[in-house]
């Protein structure tokens, strides 16, 4: 076997060394929830019989016990694309599972947001918080205790953190993730990004934008894009909580009922009445989170990982930080270009070798744990694809060889020797900056700031030709506290159009950047933000100034101004913008208050959690 790489050995070590006290209260308290906790044998009489009253032919098999029940967390829904194929899936499982002498119970419904519809409105303000009330949601489907076993339907961007984050409050539970697949290939994206840009440029109309915007989202199944969702499809196949390779297969094929079929069965024999127990609390460790981020570097995954992984590990009693996220990625090498940092889809990635494809390279090299404990068998069995042979599911090895070396690569002769995925420090805070998809030359910006506190006036000031000049774009108040940190993912096309005409061009913002940004350096998810805190202090971005030189430079690790200290100490910060109202924002100002910072997640339900637990 390889030895493990010794970057990835110290993060991991150092990690596992971080998180001491609350791994072991967690893991603690889920021993106490199998052994003491409630459970279906518990129940009073009058609690089992509600539990089981309209469970139909199943009735019988709940009502003794004998046998595992499953409860669904299903985040269905028939607007969200991704989420349409789910529609189906809990009659197939309950069919599944009595193949297997089991049964299974819709346990609860979660909402499932999509970006792609918000992006750039004002419902995106809801967007990061979705993820916590999806938690919360999947913990109250589960708090029911008629379960010895979970399936998570969820695919999209804040909906698999949610999820796993609420899962992992009952992990005493096998618990396996059940994807529904990517649509097919639509308008090729470049040709989207074209037309987007000439949109912004006022070169084309609404009509032939939204002609190609639908010929790229035209069916069932998750955008084709590398973006949040299918990163997050990568990282359950990296963390052993799929069926191996199960994440690039489209809706409505039989290989995918097949999968689903598979996931159902292996549910089953996971629990805590066998010999292969496979609780959540013990598959998602330090090794696991690890892994997960090791995917995100060699793939190129989104940013937006950067906030949900520490999220979902703190969940686990697991500490990480940027920090991590950057001395890895000065170890992992990048091992594929999926748009936006190339020209093909998932699609196109799966075709060519797929996730199988790079779990095999990453541990042939050492650069991945294999020693987690996954609910599908070892690491190594990840290291595949799946095929129907007579309408039977089978699992073979991963191609020898990439099927297209535009798209995928080995370690040997990766498309860069590094992640991609960067720390930016300075005197104006912490950020992460994504590499992947920006020319080298453009991996240092130094240039006077404009400064914004909405989105909406940059691209008024674009229109009006102000930003023509090689400017740092500063867009702030855009943090968990101040709106819920929504992406600014609009924002591409016309700093992409500056760029273009040579411009030296950067975004800084205390907010996000989706997961489908690309060319335009982006420094983001500036902690502190702008907006004061409970202790009355704001992020230095509060006291920059139009013409402030700033530079944003992903080769040394800085985000700093050049300002002189004595005439900064003399400034005073800016004043936010009042709280916006409308779309349900106001729900969700207890979540804004007491936010904590990107880096931990950016979650005021965590920041609560540590208090307690």
């Amino acid at each position: 076997m390889t030895d493990l790489h010794p970057a990835i050995a110290a993060v991991t070590d150092r990690i596992i060394a971080r998180s001491v006290p609350r791994r072991a209260a967690y893991l603690d308290l889920m021993q106490r929830q199998r052994d003491a906790g409630t459970n279906r044998g518990t129940l009073s009489c009058g609690n089992l019989a509600h539990g089981f009253a309209a469970s139909g032919e199943d009735k019988p098999a709940i009502r003794s016990g004998a046998e595992m029940n499953i409860g669904i967390v299903t985040a269905y829904n028939d607007m969200l694309s991704a989420h349409q194929p789910y529609g189906r899936y809990p009659e197939q499982i309950k069919l599944f599972a009595r193949e297997a002498g089991a049964t299974a119970q819709v346990a609860g419904g979660v909402p499932a947001m999509c970006d792609g519809v918000t992006q750039g409105q004002a419902g995106m303000d809801l967007s990061l918080f979705s993820r916590d009330t999806i938690a919360q949601g999947t913990a109250i489907a589960l708090s029911h205790a008629m379960f010895e076993g979970a399936l998570l339907l969820g695919i999209c961007d804040k909906i698999v953190p949610g999820l796993l984050i609420g899962a992992l409050r009952f992990g005493h539970l096998p618990t396996i993730l059940v994807p529904a697949g990517p649509m097919p290939s639509g308008l090729a994206n470049k040709e989207k990004q074209r037309v987007r840009q000439l949109y912004a440029e006022g070169k084309v109309g609404r009509d032939e934008l939204l002609e190609a915007e639908a010929a790229s989202y035209h069916g069932a199944g998750t955008c084709t894009f590398y973006g949040t969702a299918n990163s997050n499809q990568m990282m359950m196949e990296l963390m052993g909580l799929h069926i191996p390779a199960a994440a690039f297969v489209h809706p409505g094929t039989k290989l995918r009922q097949e999968l689903t079929r598979a996931a159902t069965h292996r549910l089953t024999r996971i629990g805590w009445d066998g010999d292969d127990y496979r609780p959540l609390a013990r598959c998602i460790d330090e090794k696991a989170i690890v892994n997960a981020m090791i995917g995100l570097l060699a793939t190129g995954g989104s940013t937006n990982h950067a906030i949900h992984l520490p999220a979902i590990a703190r969940a686990a009693g697991i500490a990480i930080d940027w920090q991590d996220f950057d001395e890895l990625s000065h170890a992992v090498p990048l091992l594929a270009r999926v748009y936006p940092n190339g020209a093909g889809d998932v699609n196109n990635f799966h075709a060519a070798g797929g996730i199988g494809f790079v779990v095999r390279e990453l541990l042939g090299a050492g650069l991945l744990h294999g020693d987690i404990l996954t609910v599908g068998g070892t690491m190594a069995d990840y290291a595949s694809e799946p095929v129907l042979v007579e309408d039977e599911l089978h699992w073979q090895g991963a191609p020898a060889e990439s099927r297209d070396v535009t798209m995928l690569r080995p370690v040997s002769e990766p498309f860069s020797p590094d992640g991609g995925m960067r720390l930016l420090a300075g005197n104006l805070g912490r950020a992460i900056i994504k590499t992947s998809a920006v020319a080298e030359d453009r991996w240092t910006i130094e240039a006077p700031c404009r400064i914004f506190d909405d989105q909406n006036q940059v691209l008024t000031a674009f229109k009006a030709g102000e930003l023509d000049r090689d400017v740092v774009v500063v867009v702030r108040f855009q943090g968990p506290r101040a709106n819920g940190m929504p992406e600014l993912h609009k924002l591409t096309p016309a700093l992409g159009v500056l760029q273009d005409k040579d411009y030296r061009v950067a975004l800084l913002t205390d907010g996000r950047m989706s997961g489908a940004s690309g060319k335009v350096p982006a420094a983001i998810h500036l902690s502190p933000e702008a907006l004061p805190g409970t202790d009355g202090i704001g992020g230095p971005l509060a006291y920059l100034r139009d013409g402030d030189m700033v530079r944003v430079c992903a080769v040394k690790g800085e985000v700093t101004t050049l300002v002189d200290e004595a005439e900064w100490a003399l400034r005073t910060p800016a004043a936010p913008p009042p709280p916006a109202l409308g779309v349900g924002r106001e729900l969700f100002a207890l979540f804004r208050l007491h936010a904590d910072e990107a880096e931990k997640g950016g979650s005021a339900m965590l920041a609560a959690m540590d208090s307690v637990v």
